[in-house]
């Protein structure tokens, strides 16, 4: 195993907790290696701080496994997702069979997520060094979960690959047991939700909102309920079955309509009597105004980039500008529920996106409730990079 020299700055980041290391100048005199190589870190004594996983070519360039000498084996990564497991006991999990079993980082595992949908796991790479691993992390999670099938997410820059070919519309692959069905039911907080695993870029469902829809349906009883972004209507459907009187959902995607309709549906809620509009959230917005409809509750959680032919959306900056589109439309003493997963922005810089939206609409707002990610996302105090999720309740006043 190669020794790898480390910086002052990096031991001191070690020390802390944290498990990446950033490549710099001391990180250039290492020597040439495969990404998946297993390394050691020392300090400029030589001394031992951590066994890392090499990755050469990426900005991360190397990654905590731990602090011990070891050895990347079966039984190892057995160990940690045994822990990340028990970990999950303090999840609120009932009648929920769709949530995260392995949180990269916040698990001791770095660079890798495990999802659980019913009785599949998916599994995702955020780093070509797990590639060559990615037998033995097989085999770990059959022995531990004992899964029916595992899927395995396609990275970014391979769905993009892929896309740009046209060669398929498939972003996760079976990589052991048997395919689950198309679409597949599952369950959260005692509602059903369809997914599709084959679509691993977007399955359908976000497990990392749990909570925070059931925070929505503590707030909609007999309300006007406005969800922009819906894709397939995992808020909408939380919205309408805690007792909105009518929940509006507006999404570019005909596709992913069609899909809210059918969760509507499978939960004994009948779409006819909510409403579905197929189109850009800003110029529904600019429609709805003009039309002086009005909302009790409105909400969004839009991706965190993305292009229409006729608008353009980015957390930064295109906070501010939902926000005051959307504040003419709410009704005094109303809620907006605002959530975004864009890890690069603070809860803090969030805020003032909030505010710089409220300033432009020329309405005053307060928060009354914050939150993240719920308990099978946990995060180690020592790396703020995992505390990614905002979830804001405002009231206008």
């Amino acid at each position: 195993m190669q020794k790898c020299q480390v910086g002052a700055e990096t031991v001191r980041m070690l020390e802390l907790g944290h498990p990446w290391v950033i490549a710099d100048r001391y990180t250039k005199k290492w020597p040439p290696g495969e990404a998946g190589e297993l390394i050691t870190l020392v300090d400029d004594k030589q001394n031992h701080l951590a066994t890392a996983l090499y990755d050469p070519n990426d900005r991360i360039v190397a990654r905590v496994l731990d602090k011990k000498k070891i050895q990347l084996t079966v039984g190892w990564l057995e160990k940690k997702l045994s822990q990340a497991k028990r970990l999950r006991q303090h999840a609120q999990l009932n009648e929920t069979d769709a949530y995260r079993w392995l949180n990269g980082e916040g698990d001791g595992l770095p660079g890798v997520t495990v999802d659980c949908y019913a009785d599949y796991l998916m599994l995702q790479l955020y780093t070509p060094a797990w590639d060559v691993h990615l037998e033995l992390l097989t085999t770990a999670l059959q022995k531990v979960f004992c899964p029916k099938g595992i899927y395995r997410k396609l990275r970014p820059q391979e769905t993009r690959a892929l896309e740009a070919k046209k060669r398929t519309k498939e972003y996760s692959r079976l990589i052991s047991g048997h395919p689950a069905p198309v679409p597949l039911q599952v369950k959260e907080n005692g509602l059903n939700y369809l997914v599709d695993l084959r679509e691993g870029l977007n399955t359908g469902l976000f497990p990392d909102q749990r909570r925070n829809r059931q925070e929505l349906m503590t707030r909609v009883v007999g309300k006007r309920v406005l969800n922009l972004f819906a894709f397939t209507g995992a808020f909408s459907v939380a919205a309408a079955a805690a007792g909105a009187q009518k929940v509006t959902s507006i999404d570019v995607s005909k596709k992913y309509l069609e899909i809210a309709r059918e969760n509507f549906s499978i939960n004994r809620i009948n779409p006819k009597r909510h409403e579905f509009i197929v189109g850009d959230v800003f110029a529904e917005l600019a429609r709805m105004q003009t039309q002086q409809r009005c909302f009790d509750i409105i909400l969004f959680d839009p991706p965190s980039f993305s292009t229409t032919s006729k608008s353009r959306f980015s957390t930064h900056g295109g906070t501010s500008k939902l926000v005051a589109a959307t504040l003419p439309l709410l009704e005094s003493g109303g809620l907006l529920i605002s959530s975004s997963n864009h890890q690069k922005v603070s809860m803090d810089d969030y805020l003032k996106e909030l505010r710089r939206g409220a300033l432009q609409s020329g309405d005053s707002i307060k928060t009354i409730f914050t939150s993240g990610q719920p308990e099978d996302f946990p995060c180690s105090i020592s790396f703020p990079e995992g505390r990614y999720l905002k979830f804001v309740v405002s009231v206008k006043l």
